[in-house]
């Protein structure tokens, strides 16, 4: 009981950050089932990848309903990364749990830094018409697409979380979506990216229910305050707030696994 309490909290949080920014805040996920709930390392980053994709799912459908979710360019950009998401669920049964964490606090301080970089941005690209995902793919646009999707793809199955840090600004940078857009699509993506993964370790045999349905459904009510709060309060104040949270979590992570690796 206490520990489905102490989720609740963490998953609301996690699910605002989804819902707002399309990935970033997701990154505390694992954090918080290894260090506040007690799970082993391997475990949490599968009951992340069905919080994690569950929330991501919810978003999704709150951004499809205001038509702001592009499904074609989603669905190659995810179909792109179930490559990067096999073997990244691969691996993730063959790393040292602590040089697992580490790694993940390295992949959070990189989130951070990009949340923070958009943030000090003075202006967003917001165009009018974004670039055709059929027929007029360039020879680069398709290699930029096949590095991000099957990096965001790697990430999902390794450590369990989404890449939105990743996606959100490929979208943007190399389909010319609008934030919105970007965010909307990014959802699904991630939701898509999940799936996968979960399927590559076999399921959810590992998965602790009594914690992860209440992570998750205070995650799914979170993405819809956050899709909410995403249209009055501006992205980039919400990003250096869930960055700088990201690099407390990512520091105080990598020193525990630094002294247990020692």
């Amino acid at each position: 009981m206490t520990l489905s309490l102490l989720a609740l909290p963490l998953g609301l949080l996690i699910g605002v950050s989804l819902g707002a920014l399309g990935g970033g805040g997701s990154m505390l996920t694992v954090p918080a089932l290894v260090y506040v709930i007690g799970e082993n390392p391997r475990s949490a980053t599968s009951a992340s990848l069905v919080i994690v994709g569950a929330t991501a799912l919810t978003g999704t459908i709150r951004y499809a309903r205001s038509r702001r979710v592009r499904w074609i360019p989603g669905l190659i950009f995810g179909c792109i990364g179930v490559g990067g998401s096999l073997l990244g669920s691969a691996l993730n049964r063959l790393v040292n749990p602590n040089v697992l964490l580490l790694a993940f606090a390295g992949v959070m301080l990189l989130a951070a830094g990009a949340m923070m970089q958009r943030s000090a941005q003075a202006t967003r690209v917001q165009p009018s018409t974004p670039r055709a995902v059929a027929g007029g793919l360039t020879a680069q646009l398709l290699v930029a697409l096949a590095a991000v999707g099957t990096v965001v793809g790697f990430m999902t199955g390794f450590f369990g979380v989404g890449g939105g840090f990743v996606v959100v600004p490929g979208l943007v940078v190399a389909l010319g979506f609008g934030m919105a857009e970007a965010v909307g699509t990014g959802l699904m993506i991630i939701a898509l990216n999940s799936v996968v993964a979960l399927a590559a370790r076999g399921g959810v045999s590992a998965v602790d229910w009594y914690v992860v349905i209440p992570f998750t459904a205070a995650a799914m009510a979170g993405s819809v305050v956050g899709v909410g709060l995403a249209a009055r309060v501006p992205a980039s104040a919400l990003e250096r707030i869930f960055a700088g949270l990201l690099t407390l979590v990512a520091v105080s992570v990598a020193t525990k696994s630094i002294l247990a690796l020692v």
